[in-house]
């Protein structure tokens, strides 16, 4: 499309974009049909198809011309996608001098997409509190099952929903915790949903030997990942063993590989009878300790596991009876999502479903993404999170910023609440005093409709301190539109 001025060009350029977004939405929409059971996620599929639609085409040169006339253009659709090309499409057609027989969109049909994302979040983490919109989610540390004072201490500084992981503790510790939490929010006069996470078949190190002279590995480095447990006499001073051996027969030569997060890199030099021997490309500069109990990730390595496993499968006994939404790690497909949906109805019979949310941590998970909100959102009440260390890892640090962005888009369309996770404030959090880039990211937080704080001896502080920044930002901006507040820190004679 060519850029014009002309208020009657534009028209027609926007008519032929509104022309593809009906037929091909309608396509899309169709093919979701059978996912659709729940009434309430009706509009928001429409609005999902239309504007995945709507987003094959590059409509650069169209926005670009339609902002240099004086509207809004469509950088702001996520939500309302046809009501916002009826709006454009109507006051070009009065700029025009033209009838176009698209009536403008009244304004609740206008704001329809946004109070539908207002009103799922308020469903999964309770209603605003003291007008901060942008909720806190905290994850509970085992002190939350022993000392209710530090619960009521949390609930006091703006802590709105509580994740339990379930990699950690056991139900004992769990029923303590979800009996404080509740006990602390009624203290408050709140409610404080909680969200127990699944912990899924997560590859980790387990049994691991290093040399003598300590657990360092550098860039140069071999590590020998082994299919059963390490042994000594073997040729490779650093050796692990791995807490899914299964899953490293799908591994092949030249697989790259990430150990904690990306703090050790290389890829996989040689596939032995014993393991897999990984040549260690990248280290922090003094290295990286070799330790137990840290992720393994394959990055581009699509790997065929399921995402409940045996222990999945008896923690979700005890999550379908105490909590209100259930986290699913390592979700790849429409078709994990329908597993666990019939998990939850075994054990569950005649209740309400329970709210998931879906860990979004691979790019197969990135690139399945509608198709899970469909299936999971067809169903029950539904939330995203953005697992951002993992997902760093599997797609590239430099891709992430990009990828973040375009989850936002997509789970805005389908009127789906997002939590931005992984190291909020992690260094307030874990260490009392926070670093200057962790605010900014904090901030950056507000696009969505709840971030995530990890456990930490500062916990309190660090749910203060987001509460101040997240009421700041939303004076500011709402998603991706400015509010316009006015700015006194230039008014007035200087």
């Amino acid at each position: 499309m060519m850029r014009s001025a002309d208020p009657g060009q534009l028209l027609a350029e926007l008519q032929s974009v509104r022309g593809h977004v009906t037929a091909e939405g309608a396509v899309i929409l169709s093919r979701w049909e059978a996912m659709l059971k729940r009434g309430a996620f009706t509009a928001g599929a429409a609005n999902l198809a239309n504007y995945l639609a709507m987003r094959e085409l590059d409509l650069r040169p169209l926005q670009k011309a339609l902002v240099g006339t004086g509207l809004t253009g469509l950088g702001r659709s996520e939500s309302r996608v046809m009501p916002t090309l009826d709006a454009v499409a109507a006051n070009l057609a009065m700029l025009a001098g033209t009838a176009n027989g698209i009536a403008r969109p009244t304004q609740d049909v206008f704001w329809s997409g946004a109070d539908a994302l207002t009103h799922a979040t308020d469903a999964l983490f309770g209603a605003p509190v003291d007008g901060r919109v942008t909720r806190i989610l905290v994850t509970m540390s085992p002190k939350a099952a022993k000392d209710k004072d530090h619960v009521r201490e949390l609930v006091k500084a703006g802590m709105d929903a509580a994740r339990i992981n379930c990699a950690h503790d056991g139900t004992k510790a769990w029923t303590k915790m979800i009996h404080n939490i509740r006990d602390a929010a009624a203290k408050h006069g709140r409610t404080c949903p909680i969200l127990m996470d699944l912990q899924g078949p997560k590859i980790r190190t387990r049994t691991v030997l290093t040399p003598e002279e300590g657990p360092i590995v550098e860039a140069g480095d071999h590590i020998l990942i082994t299919f059963g447990e390490p042994e000594p006499r073997r040729a490779f001073p650093f050796q692990t063993s791995c807490a899914m051996p299964d899953v490293l027969k799908q591994v092949s030569a030249g697989a790259k590989v990430s150990i904690k997060d990306g703090l050790i890199v290389g890829f996989v030099e040689e596939i032995r009878p014993e393991g897999l021997v990984v040549s260690v490309t990248r280290t922090p500069p003094d290295g990286q300790p070799l330790e137990t109990e840290k992720g393994i990730n394959f990055p581009g390595t699509t790997l065929q596991v399921s995402p409940l496993s045996d222990e999945d499968l008896e923690d979700l006994d005890f999550v379908a009876k105490h909590a209100d939404m259930v986290g699913y790690s390592f979700v790849q497909s429409k078709e994990d999502v329908a597993l666990l949906q019939a998990e939850l109805e075994k054990r569950r019979p005649g209740l309400p479903p329970l709210a998931i949310v879906a860990k979004i941590e691979t790019q197969l998970a990135f690139t399945n993404l509608p198709e899970i909100i469909v299936q999971a959102a067809g169903a029950n009440p539904f939330a995203v999170m953005i697992a951002r260390g993992d997902l760093a890892v599997e797609i590239g640090y430099e891709r992430l910023s990009e990828v973040q962005e375009e989850i936002l888009w997509v789970c805005e369309a389908a009127h789906v609440p997002v939590i931005w996770a992984t190291q909020v404030l992690e260094s307030l959090v874990k260490r009392g005093m926070p670093s200057r880039g962790e605010f900014t990211d904090a901030a950056m937080g507000n696009r969505a409709e709840c971030v995530m704080l990890n456990k930490g001896p500062y916990v309190a502080e660090g749910i203060s301190v987001l509460d101040n920044v997240l009421r700041r930002m939303e004076a500011h901006m709402t998603k991706k539109s400015p509010q316009l507040r006015a700015l006194s820190a230039w008014a007035g004679p200087h």
